[in-house]
């Protein structure tokens, strides 16, 4: 583990974890390492979790080993008021999400074309991280995600505005009957979500966010990969972000909703990786390896439902 402090008015202590693509194993203090066009270093992902019951585990225990394995240089990390990272009463904006990422990068070296992979609200501010640095960005992956529009900001205010109001008056009931039918690990990503809440301005500071219109939203250059679970609300938004992102590659997967990044991780993985090595900006495959071990080149991406195997 690894605690690094942003800077500046707004910065906070962050819970960062670097995996290496030499063993696939952690790696905390290795900067200057920083995305293609680095005269052979490896690609670099950077792994952002969604809000509230997430935290870097979600991919520590997911797709951040096998892009590790695969020659990937991995950043994940606990973004502010989650997991083992700084929980400051206020200051919950999008834009502080953005600023910490921003920070991050610096403060650890990395200054090269990065690959983003943000699920859930983690790819809300990669796609506002993208539309404000688009030459740091080599590629987005966003895992049932949305950029900050009104809506998402209008839907952000009902979510989290209803969760603050039965969470003042039913909360130890509300905690009792999750631990009671899904389970203690779920009770206790609750309690941390309601803690978070309860004790800071994230559920109002969150939809008064900065949002995008849709002149910004095209301004995005990195290539996109989209990924939706087909019975996920999120799926509907797929023509939409295709009309304004013509290149963006859409994946859906059949017989799942929101949680596709813990239900199907190895099916993630394959399209993440497959999209990170086919748009490394540099072009160098050098130490990066397909599944399986083999040198360069593009693994071959699982089919689905509607989709055609890659070559």
């Amino acid at each position: 583990m690894a605690m690094v402090h942003t800077g500046g008015p707004d910065g906070v202590r962050l819970h960062v974890q670097r995996l290496g693509p030499e063993q696939g194993g952690p790696q905390q203090d290795r900067p200057g390492r920083g995305g293609p066009g680095r005269g052979g270093a490896a690609p670099t992902a950077v792994l952002l979790h969604g809000l509230l019951t997430d935290s870097l585990a979600a991919y520590y225990f997911t797709v951040g080993p096998g892009l590790a394995a695969a020659g990937v240089d991995v950043v994940m990390y606990d973004q502010r008021g989650h997991g083992r990272s700084e929980r400051p009463a206020g200051r919950y904006r999008l834009e502080m999400f953005v600023g910490d990422l921003e920070r991050l990068l610096d403060r650890l070296g990395i200054h090269g074309p990065v690959h983003l992979v943000g699920n859930c609200f983690g790819g809300t501010v990669a796609f506002s991280y993208a539309v404000r640095h688009p030459e740091r960005v080599a590629g987005l992956s966003l895992i049932e995600s949305e950029p900050a529009t009104g809506a998402w900001a209008a839907k952000l205010d009902r979510l989290l505005g209803y969760a603050a109001a039965q969470l003042s008056e039913h909360e130890s009931d509300a905690l009792a009957w999750i631990d009671a039918h899904h389970g203690g690990h779920t009770a206790r990503l609750a309690r941390s979500a309601a803690r978070l809440v309860r004790t800071t301005s994230i559920a109002r500071d969150i939809p008064s966010s900065a949002v995008l219109d849709e002149g910004r939203i095209r301004s995005v250059r990195g290539p996109l990969l989209a990924l939706y679970g087909a019975d996920s609300d999120m799926a509907a938004q797929a023509p939409w972000l295709e009309s304004l992102l013509p290149g963006t590659r859409t994946v859906i997967v059949p017989g799942h909703e929101h949680s596709v990044l813990v239900e199907v991780p190895a099916l993630v993985l394959e399209h993440v990786l497959a999209h990170v090595l086919d748009h490394d900006r540099d072009g160098d495959r050098d130490g990066v390896r397909e599944p399986g071990g083999r040198p360069g080149g593009r693994p071959r991406v699982a089919a689905l439902a509607g989709l055609e195997t890659a070559p």
